[in-house]
């Protein structure tokens, strides 16, 4: 979700704090690009993780 190889999971429920800033950068903007696939979204960029997730 950042620079780098760093990866987040975050499980159910409603967005608590953590995640919101998580998903955010440092402008407050959402982190480019975001994919909502089903349940699951998927906020930056790893082609390791949409291999995974997407693929």
């Amino acid at each position: 979700m950042a620079k780098g190889k760093k990866r987040s999971d975050f499980k159910g429920g409603s967005a608590s704090k953590e995640v919101v800033d998580a998903m955010l950068g440092p402008t407050g903007n959402l982190r480019a690009p975001v994919i909502r696939s089903g349940k699951t979204v998927l906020v930056g960029f790893s082609e390791e993780t949409y291999g995974e997730v997407l693929g």
